[in-house]
């Protein structure tokens, strides 16, 4: 007799295991039922940090009958669009030869759909077509060349997304490679200074430790950020998007998890929703978003799931990536959202910080930054 895979999922130990494994978890993890949430809730966001501003607008748009993810999308559109954030969309730092390629992933709680698109260029709202490949296609991922006459037939404008502040940002980092080559450093001066200095901080805020070279100087950090944002309406729905311009400086054509199902983002109705933001070599290898869901699944809260998955991280990290005290040197966060309206940020080095939004009432939709539960602390 054979089960339906549904069922079969539920049933499998992969909760239990990864609390053995990765959490160190003493009470054994049981399947738990589809839940809600309680009377009263009136929706609720969560974000990256990047995204305050964001999740504000998703809960107020969901009072109004959105739909979770289409609110999810409207409101990391706000990201998108903004040239300062240095991580996402318009003004995102480009690849190693100065070109913007961006990622992205849509999932719907409801319908338990997914769309994505990778190494996108020239467009700045990645998401809104990663929706699209999930409602107008019978595939769940575009790429590349593919992924861009996908946007353009549906009346997506084809922009330049390189602004010139990360392409001055973009050239310093060429010019720090190597004393060997013929780039040289220009004299300083007070504009490109602060937008050095700020991609430093923002660097070593998103990453952690800054590594040494073999000569013991540090080399320039290279930021990862993005933006992802999980939604639960009223009526205990979800939706998630993730979206990003990836590593800086990357090799033309890497994909990162972002736009990834299952690492960048997972939800499912009943259960809850996961995304993340930071290395997205080492969430590949370990779909930490789809553990994490599968562990709230199990009965764990969105705290204690992400401090598992982080666990699972740090114990398969190779020994390259590690500091002298044996940990992760990269960073890595995820942004939890139970069914039951609970949520969290875990942080693979902490202090950090993460944004919820949970009051349509207020102008700015009760948005707020709180503090990520962290499996390290920087020194």
């Amino acid at each position: 007799m054979s089960l339906p895979r549904r069922s079969l999922l539920a049933a499998a130990p992969l909760a239990a295991l990864w609390a053995g494994v990765a959490g160190g978890q003493e009470r054994p993890a049981k399947p738990q039922a589809s839940v809600g949430p309680p009377e009263g809730f009136r929706g609720k966001a969560v974000s990256s940090s990047n995204g305050l501003t964001s999740v504000g607008q998703a809960v107020r748009d969901m009072a109004v009958g959105d739909d979770p993810l289409a609110a999810a999308i409207r409101a990391v559109g706000l990201v998108e669009q903004d040239p300062n954030d240095l991580s996402v969309g318009l003004g995102g730092l480009p690849n190693e030869d100065g070109v913007v390629e961006l990622d992205a992933a849509v999932m719907h709680g409801p319908t338990h759909t997914a769309g994505a698109v990778a190494a996108l260029r020239g467009v700045m709202h990645p998401a809104r077509v990663a929706e699209l490949v999930r409602t107008r296609t019978d595939h769940v991922l575009l790429v590349g060349e593919g992924a861009r006459r996908f946007a353009t037939a549906h009346g997506f404008k084809e922009e330049e997304l390189l602004t010139d502040r990360a392409r001055r940002i973009w050239l310093r980092w060429k010019e720090e490679l190597s004393d060997a080559d013929d780039w040289i450093v220009p004299p300083a001066s007070e504009e490109e200074d602060e937008d050095v200095s700020a991609l430093l901080r923002f660097s070593f805020e998103e990453n952690g430790p800054r590594l040494a070279d073999a000569a013991g100087r540090f080399r320039l950090p290279r930021p990862t950020g993005t933006i992802h944002l999980s939604a639960i309406n009223a009526a205990g729905e979800l939706g998630c998007t993730t979206t990003t311009s990836g590593l800086a400086f990357k090799i033309p054509g890497r994909v990162g998890d972002s736009p990834i199902i299952g690492a960048g983002l997972y939800c499912e109705a009943g259960v809850g929703s996961a995304g993340s933001t930071g290395r997205g070599e080492a969430n590949l290898q370990n779909l930490c978003s789809f553990a994490a869901v599968e562990l709230m699944r199990g009965g764990l809260s969105p705290s204690e799931a992400g401090l598992a998955v982080l666990k699972r991280v740090a114990a398969t990290t190779p020994d390259r990536l590690r500091d002298d005290a044996g940990r992760p040197n990269f960073g890595l966060k995820f942004y939890l959202l139970g069914a039951d309206g609970r949520h969290a940020g875990a942080s693979m080095w902490g202090p950090a910080e993460f944004a919820v939004a949970d009051d349509p009432t207020a102008p700015d939709g009760g948005a707020r930054l709180e503090t990520c539960v962290s499996l390290y602390d920087r020194d």
